[in-house]
């Protein structure tokens, strides 16, 4: 009744009238203020682009670059600017329309929801708080427990523990695992606090992020629990000589999921960690006295050439090869009789003081291998033949000594 009262009176009318047009003024002044603000900011921002955007560096690799960045700078400028222009415009129309009691209704509804998306998105605001604390506690909790447990294995370790899965060689990967998993851990506490942890998005992207892992992430799986056997059993360090199926060379670095190793070639060789555990692994470093590594050799000789002489050129050529070392002595073993020749194998330790690859130590011993088998007439070659000799390949006591070999005293 009082609206049809105020419908029909004309100081109302004018009233409102007047209202509505003091609204379209104050409207049309902010729409251009906020026109002429975005030029302002334009040249505000191109000012701090020009001053900023040289010292955003990672070393000295350049992150954004100012081609890149000033037109996404303008674009977002534009978008707030038709984001304000649109909300006075919604804010404007809501007060003219309310200013008439013909179409009051509609501006009040227009008003109410306004207001309603704006009240929802604070309540939301505020009934999170209360989870992002209970989250963040749970994770500075994290944060305390990792600090603690990391000082705990450095006393450890200075300490000079016997616990048999803790070493040098295994106290950063034990660091590490034991830091992933109290996060993973926190993350598992603190999930249903955060906010929309309830909601359908949430958890689509939880079953999404599961899919990806069961489907994609089984071989990675594989090869870190490769690298962790390796890591903690201690079949190869870094700095070892090791041979790895048909390759070797230097460990030069230990990852969870692949090992780098060093030829003598000067090849570096990337490794998956599940290949080193399903393969046998020779450690040439390992057995030896103090740093170094194993050389070995194998030469057939036939059984018409002593094998004390032939012992005693290949302990012979070892000494005289650089980088071999006296002490422990050079051995020769004969591993095999085969049916035209035994097999010797020469062992001996290298720690050379200048370091050398294995690959170039072996090939001067080969060298020096063939020399003093030269010098002594002895030729290397595995005698094969279709039938027996006339005379047989025997040696008699009388020559079981040549030079250079001697008599036991």
């Amino acid at each position: 009744i009082a609206e049809t009262r105020e419908a029909r009176d004309l100081h109302s009318m004018l009233k409102a009238l007047g209202i509505a047009t003091i609204a379209t003024l104050v409207f049309a002044l902010m729409v251009w203020a906020v026109v002429r603000l975005r030029v302002w900011v334009d040249k505000l921002l191109l000012a701090s682009v020009e001053t900023k955007v040289s010292n955003i560096k990672i070393g000295d690799t350049q992150i954004v670059e100012r081609q890149q960045l000033v037109p996404f700078l303008q674009r977002l400028v534009i978008a707030i600017r038709w984001f304000l222009i649109l909300l006075l415009s919604y804010e404007w129309l809501s007060i003219v329309l309310s200013s008439f009691p013909y179409t009051r209704s509609w501006g009040e509804r227009l008003n109410d929801y306004l207001f309603d998306i704006i009240g929802g998105i604070l309540q939301s605001m505020v009934g999170a708080v209360p989870g992002l604390g209970v989250a963040l506690a749970i994770f500075m909790v994290a944060r305390v427990f990792i600090g603690i447990l990391s000082r705990l294995f450095e006393r450890m370790m200075h300490a000079g523990t016997t616990i048999s899965w803790l070493s040098p060689q295994t106290m950063p990967t034990s660091r590490r695992l034991f830091s992933v998993g109290i996060w993973l851990f926190a993350v598992a506490m603190a999930y249903p606090y955060l906010p929309g942890a309830d909601t359908d998005a949430f958890k689509g992207l939880s079953v999404l992020l599961g899919l990806m892992i069961s489907l994609g992430a089984s071989s990675i799986v594989g090869q870190g629990a490769a690298g962790l056997i390796v890591t903690y059993t201690g079949t190869i360090r870094v700095g070892e000589y090791v041979r790895i199926g048909d390759h070797e060379g230097t460990v030069v670095k230990l990852g969870i999921f692949t090992t780098t190793v060093r030829t003598g070639l000067g090849e570096e060789l990337t490794m998956p960690n599940s290949m080193i555990t399903g393969a046998v692994t020779k450690n040439y470093s390992r057995t030896v006295q103090g740093a170094g590594y194993i050389v070995d050799t194998t030469v057939t000789i036939g059984y018409d050439t002593p094998w004390r002489q032939v012992e005693a050129m290949l302990i012979e050529a070892a000494k005289r090869t650089p980088g071999i070392l006296k002490v422990p002595a050079p051995v020769v073993f004969q591993t095999a009789l085969s049916d035209y020749y035994p097999e010797y194998r020469l062992v001996a330790q290298a720690v050379p003081t200048r370091p050398r690859p294995r690959a170039e130590v072996l090939n001067m011993l080969h060298a020096n291998i063939q020399d003093v088998f030269n010098e002594h007439g002895v030729q290397i070659m595995s005698p094969h033949y279709m039938g027996d000799p006339v005379d047989a390949k025997l040696v008699k006591p009388d020559n079981w000594y040549p030079a250079p070999a001697k008599r036991d005293s």
